[in-house]
Formats: C-alpha cells, structure tokens, sequence
C-alpha cells in the first residue's frame, strides 16, 4: 500500500510540475515582443477581439484583395445578414467549439482531445456590422502587402474540397445568429491552440505579438497601451 502511495504521490508532483513549467513558460514566452514591422502604409484596418477565452481576427468582408463573403456566406448564418461589414476568425478545436457552449458543459474527454491533439479543428466565423475599440478589441493598421499575407495565412486554415471551395459544418451549435463552422486544417493541442493560431496570424503579416501564447491575455499585452 505504501508503494502505491509513493507511485502516486510522483505521478501528482509530476503533474504540478509540468503544469508549473507549462504557465510560466508561457507567461515568460508570451511576454518576450516580436516587434511589427514598419507600416509603410494604413491601407487596411484589422481588429483583435478577444472573448476572455480566445482570441479572433476580424477582417473587413470585402476589400480590394479579397470578398470574404464569396465562401464564408451570410446564408451559413442563422441570421443571413448581409449588411455586415466585418468578420471574425477564429481556430481551434471542434469538440471545444461544437460540444462546449459553456466551461458548465465542458467534458473531461473533450479537454483530453483538445489537449493532445486527438480530435479534428474547425474555423469558427461570425460576421460583425461595427466593431469598437476597447479592453477586449483593438484596432490594427497595416499596408496591402501585410493585409495579404494574413489573407493567405487565414485562408491557408481552411479545409477545401476537391474544387477548391471551403467546407461548411451543418451544425446547431451556434454561438449567436451570425456565426458560422467550417472545416479546418491542423490540429490544436496545449502548444498549438485558438490564442496561438491568432498570434502567428499577426505575426504572419508583421504585427506586434508575443514569442509564444497560449492565452489571450499574452496577445492583448502587447497591445494594452493602444
């Protein structure tokens, strides 16, 4: 009995300890800069919002470069309204975003996939009319080159099918009239998750980010001053 004890009294200090290890790697990491290039021009306007879990990108609908609304469609929503002006991206793992309106709802076998990889990503859409600055949305300025990049980092996320076009998920779970699921490509893990799919995105189009999050908030530092 005492063995027993003993093997799991090292399992749980093992578990502390990587837990331990993991926060303070990613509070250190998440605050090292990975500073933005110069802006050459304010030719496109991009917006940070964050939902105190995760972090989305927000992209004009349409732009000279590129109609979002030609495959991520307003008929996908419940609402279909096609005024908006805005939509939002967002990565991660399916059953976290299919399977979990709630942290109430949220399953042990679901963190475990999530976690190490186990279960396939989905790209969460939702379409905006305005958006406005504030403590969980920031407003980013960028030239056309760097808008393409994180055009092409976006649209590289999405699973296609054999003609190229982007595939919707037909689900119930939505968090609101105006979103949307779609197929995805990757799968996210504790190292690889929502928040750090956002940050590579900005610094795929050579914004400030931090080395490593896997938290909003390491996102949202580099950015409390605006």
């Amino acid at each position: 009995m005492k063995k027993v004890f003993k093997i799991t009294g090292y399992a749980l200090l093992t578990l502390v300890s990587l837990a331990v290890i993991y926060l303070l790697a990613a509070f250190i990491l998440s605050r090292i800069s990975v500073e933005k290039e110069p802006v050459t021009a304010e030719d496109v306007f991009i917006y940070l919002l964050a939902n105190g879990v995760h972090t989305d990108l927000v992209l004009p609908v349409k732009d000279p470069q590129i109609d979002w609304s030609e495959q991520i469609r307003f008929e996908h929503t419940v609402g279909r309204d096609s005024l908006a002006r805005y939509v939002g991206f967002g990565w991660g793992d399916k059953g976290f975003f299919l399977e979990t309106p709630t942290w109430a709802d949220l399953k042990f076998s679901t963190a475990f996939k999530a976690a190490f990889g186990l279960s396939p990503s989905v790209v969460h859409t939702a379409f905006y009319n305005n958006m406005s600055e504030g403590g969980d949305c920031r407003k980013i300025p960028m030239s056309r080159e760097q808008y393409a990049r994180l055009v092409q980092y976006v649209r590289g996320s999405f699973r296609a099918d054999s003609s190229g076009n982007i595939i919707p998920i037909a689900t119930t779970a939505h968090y609101g009239s105006n979103d949307a699921f779609y197929e995805a490509i990757g799968r996210c893990n504790l190292f690889n998750n929502c928040n750090t799919w956002a940050n590579n995105g900005l610094k795929a189009c050579g914004q400030k980010a931090g080395l490593w999050t896997p938290f909003h908030t390491g996102i949202f530092y580099h950015y409390k001053d605006k």
